[in-house]
């Protein structure tokens, strides 16, 4: 009898430790999840070095955003914030919604006059932003920052990632870049091996012709996705016919809408390339590489199916 009952009280005392083992594992869940909850949530004022190496203080949660670049817009839709957004560039025409905001001048001449009537609790710029309307904004005393990185394309997770602290978005900001990152990881396995085809980007043609150079991050998408750029030694924008003419890609991406590659196949000079002559000449949504937003991967993913379409059958 006294050894069932030395049973029962030891079984009991098992049952109690595991009780409280569980019990402190629960708790332990707990904190942990509130810790990370409370880590993911935007401490203000915040203290932000933008693209351009200005450190710009946000005294509190932005609730009036002026966003005047197309990419910015993007952003901030992707981030679910786009109620926050009261003005944007004429360009800004993704999602539709945008185009129900208020329209606030052009990337290159944004209405600061207007954008001063608003007074938002911030602009964000992009590419083409000047220095003469940063000072003026700063003159007003609006927040500026400048997210953009011309040469990686990696600097727009960074950007996304930034835009999702400042606005108090970053599980959000983390969840888009994981998604682009595994398509990027998916496209770039696809195309891995395959042989790299000789391409041209057509950024513009005519009198001025520009494509991406190697130190671009659309020069960096055209090698992800496995072709050969024959800009890739050349370093910015501009190029030279002497040189498209001498390299002769076998196959022409074109940054086009509408009618380009119409254009750009009857027009003298460039209706001679072989690319041409041999019908490999390809048109793209210019805003899926140009505008270095959360639709960049589908922008490499679209570029590489040009490249390698038989990787994607």
């Amino acid at each position: 009898m006294k050894k069932t009952f030395k049973s029962i009280i030891m079984m009991l005392a098992i049952l109690m430790l595991a009780l409280g083992l569980v019990s402190c594992g629960e708790k332990n869940t707990i904190e942990d999840n509130t810790s990370n909850a409370q880590e993911s949530v935007t401490t203000y004022p915040l203290t932000i070095t933008d693209t351009n190496g200005n450190e710009v203080i946000i005294e509190k949660e932005p609730e009036t955003v002026i966003s005047l670049g197309p990419n910015v817009t993007e952003m901030v839709y992707s981030l679910d914030k786009g109620d926050k957004l009261v003005g944007r560039t004429k360009y800004c025409d993704y999602p539709e919604q945008a185009l129900e905001v208020q329209e606030v001048g052009t990337l290159t001449k944004p209405n600061l006059e207007l954008i001063a009537e608003i007074k938002p609790d911030l602009v964000v710029a992009s590419t083409h932003f000047t220095d003469e309307a940063k000072a003026k904004l700063d003159e007003l005393g609006i927040p500026t920052i400048v997210l953009y990185s011309e040469d990686s394309f990696e600097g727009v997770y960074n950007s996304i990632e930034t835009l999702g602290k400042i606005l108090n978005a970053s599980p959000k900001a983390e969840e888009v870049v994981a998604g682009m990152k595994e398509k990027v990881a998916e496209v770039t396995k696809k195309v891995e091996g395959l042989e790299a085809p000789s391409m041209y980007y057509v950024v513009g043609f005519g009198e001025k012709d520009s494509t991406a150079g190697g130190n671009t991050f659309i020069g960096e998408m055209i090698r992800m996705a496995n072709g050969e750029n024959i800009a890739d030694d050349s370093e910015g924008w501009g190029y030279s016919k002497e040189k498209l003419a001498e390299k002769n890609p076998s196959i022409i991406v074109l940054a086009g809408d509408n009618d380009t590659k119409a254009t750009f196949e009857s027009t003298d000079f460039y209706k001679d390339l072989e690319a041409v002559k041999n019908g490999k000449v390809y048109e793209i949504d210019q805003n899926l590489l140009n505008r270095q937003g959360p639709r960049l991967a589908d922008g490499l993913e679209a570029l590489a199916k040009i490249l390698h379409p038989e990787a994607f059958n």
